[in-house]
C-alpha cells in the first residue's frame, strides 16, 4: 500500500472485499428469502424486527475488531515485526474478553430489548428465537471479524473474500437443509448463519497462522499496557460508532413496528437489498483505512491525499451503478421474498420499492460517508467518526418521531438520506482540514 498507483492499489485491494462482502450479505439475503417464501410474511416481519438489534451487536464486534487492526496495519507499514506480533496478541486478548461479555449480555437482554421496541405480540416469540441463536454465535463473529481484519492489515483481502464465498454457499445449503427439509423454522436460518461464519473463521485462521510475520514469538505473548490502551482507544470508539448508529435505528424500529406487519415485511425486504448494495462502500472503507494507516506509518502523507481522491471517485461511480440496480430490478427482487395472497404481496412490495427509489437517488452520499470516515480512522482518529454517528442518530430519530407525523411512514425512509447528509458535512469539514497536515 505504500508504493504504486493509489487507484490501482485500492481497486486491487477492494475488489476481493467487495465480492466477499457481497457474498456475506448474500447469505443473509437468502436467509430472508427462504424464510419469507417458506414461513410467510409474519416470519419475514419477525426478521425485520431484529434488524437493528443484530446490527447493534455485530456492528459493535465488527467496529472494535477493525479498530484493533488499525494498530497492526500501522506497524506493518513501518516494518516493525516485533510490534506487529505484540499488537496482534493484544487484539486477541481484547477479542476473547469481548466475546465472553457480549455473549452473556446478548442472552440476558434479548427478550427485554424486543419488548422495549414494542415488537408486535404475534412476532415476539419468532424474533426472540432467531436472535437467541445469533447471539450464541457472538464468539464466532469475533473470531471471523478479528482474523479477517488482521489479514487486511497485512494487505491480504483475497483470503477473507474466498472464505466468505465458501461460507455463503455453505449457508445457502444449510438454509435449505434446516428450514426447508428439517423444518426448524426461523431458528434454522439463524443456525445456518452461525455455522457458515464458523467455516469462514477456520479458513481465515488457517492462512493467518502460516504467515511468518503473524507468528507470535513467546517473548511477544505478554499483555502490553501501552498497546492495549492504543487498541482500546481505536477499537472501542469504532465499535461505539456502530452502537450509536444502532441506537437511532432502534428508535426507528420501534416506530416502524407501529406501522403494521405489511410495512415491516416490505421494509425488511428492501433493507436486505439495501444491505447487499452498500457492501461495496464498506469494502472501500476497509481499503482506504488500511491504505491510510500503512502510509501514515511510512510517513507518506502526500500519498494519503492522492488515495482519498481516488477512493472517492471509485465510490461515487460504484454508487450510481447500485442505484440503477434499485431502480430497474428493485420490484422483481422484492418479489422474491414473499409468497402470500397477491394483494398482500403487492402492498408490501409497493412499500419496499418506494424506500429503494428514495435510497437510489442519493446513494453516492452513503459511499462518501464510508470512505471519508474510514480514512479518518486510518489516520488514527476514531473519535470524530464516532461523533459523526451522533449526527446520523439525530437525523434518524427526528425523521422517525417528527417527520412521520407530517408525511406518514415514508418519513422513516427520508431519515436515512438526512443521516448521510449530516455525516458527510461533519466528516468532510474535519478531513479537509486534516489532510492539509498544517
Amino acid at each position: 500500500m505504500i508504493q504504486g498507483n493509489p487507484t490501482k492499489l485500492l481497486l486491487r485491494f477492494s475488489l476481493p472485499l467487495v465480492l466477499g462482502n457481497v457474498f456475506q450479505q448474500l447469505y443473509t439475503f437468502v436467509d430472508t428469502m427462504i424464510v419469507g417464501q417458506q414461513l410467510g410474511v409474519n416470519a419475514l416481519a419477525a426478521l425485520g424486527a431484529t434488524e437493528w438489534l443484530c446490527f447493534l451487536m455485530f456492528g459493535l464486534v465488527q467496529g472494535m475488531t477493525q479498530g484493533f487492526s488499525v494498530s497492526v496495519a500501522k506497524y506493518v507499514g513501518a516494518n516493525e515485526t516485533e510490534s506487529v506480533q505484540k499488537s496482534i496478541f493484544q487484539a486477541i486478548i481484547l477479542s476473547v474478553i469481548g466475546a465472553v461479555v457480549f455473549t452473556l449480555a446478548g442472552q440476558f437482554l434479548a427478550m427485554s430489548a424486543l419488548t422495549l421496541l414494542q415488537t408486535p405480540e404475534e412476532l415476539l416469540s419468532l424474533s426472540y428465537s432467531y436472535l437467541q441463536v445469533l447471539y450464541l454465535g457472538i464468539p464466532i463473529s469475533f473470531a471471523y471479524n478479528m482474523l479477517a481484519a488482521l489479514l487486511r492489515a497485512f494487505g491480504n483481502s483475497k483470503v477473507p473474500f474466498v472464505s466468505m464465498i465458501v461460507a455463503s454457499f455453505c449457508n445457502i445449503v444449510l438454509d435449505v437443509l434446516f428450514v426447508m427439509i428439517f423444518q426448524w423454522g426461523i431458528r434454522g436460518a439463524a443456525f445456518a448463519t452461525v455455522l457458515a461464519q464458523l467455516l469462514a473463521s477456520v479458513c481465515c485462521g488457517a492462512v493467518l497462522i502460516k504467515m511468518q510475520q503473524a507468528k507470535i514469538e513467546r517473548k511477544n505473548r505478554m499483555p502490553d499496557k501501552e498497546m492495549l490502551a492504543e487498541e482500546i482507544r481505536l477499537g472501542v470508539p469504532m465499535g461505539l460508532q456502530n452502537v450509536i448508529t444502532a441506537s437511532g435505528g432502534l428508535v426507528v424500529q420501534s416506530v416502524a413496528n407501529g406501522f403494521g406487519i405489511l410495512f415491516l415485511a416490505g421494509y425488511t425486504a428492501a433493507n436486505k437489498l439495501y444491505g447487499l448494495l452498500e457492501m461495496a462502500a464498506s469494502s472501500y472503507g476497509y481499503a482506504i483505512s488500511t491504505y491510510t494507516a500503512q502510509n501514515l506509518g511510512a510517513g507518506e502523507k502526500e500519498r494519503i491525499r492522492a488515495g482519498i481522491k481516488s477512493a472517492l471517485k471509485i465510490g461515487i461511480v460504484t454508487a450510481y451503478g447500485m442505484s440503477m440496480i434499485m431502480f430497474i430490478f428493485g420490484k422483481n427482487i422484492l418479489g422474491l421474498f414473499m409468497k402470500e395472497q397477491q394483494e398482500i404481496v403487492e402492498a408490501a412490495i409497493g412499500i419496499g420499492y418506494q424506500f429503494l427509489c428514495i435510497l437510489a437517488i442519493f446513494f453516492p452520499l452513503l459511499y462518501i460517508v464510508y470512505i471519508v470516515r474510514s480514512c479518518i480512522q486510518g489516520l488514527g482518529n476514531s473519535v470524530i467518526p464516532m461523533c459523526s454517528s451522533f449526527v446520523q442518530v439525530i437525523m434518524r430519530i427526528f425523521c422517525a418521531c417528527v417527520l412521520t407525523g407530517i408525511i406518514g411512514n415514508s418519513g422513516i425512509f427520508w431519515g436515512e438520506i438526512l443521516a448521510w447528509v449530516g455525516a458527510d458535512i461533519f466528516l468532510g469539514i474535519y478531513l479537509y482540514k486534516k489532510i492539509r497536515f498544517a
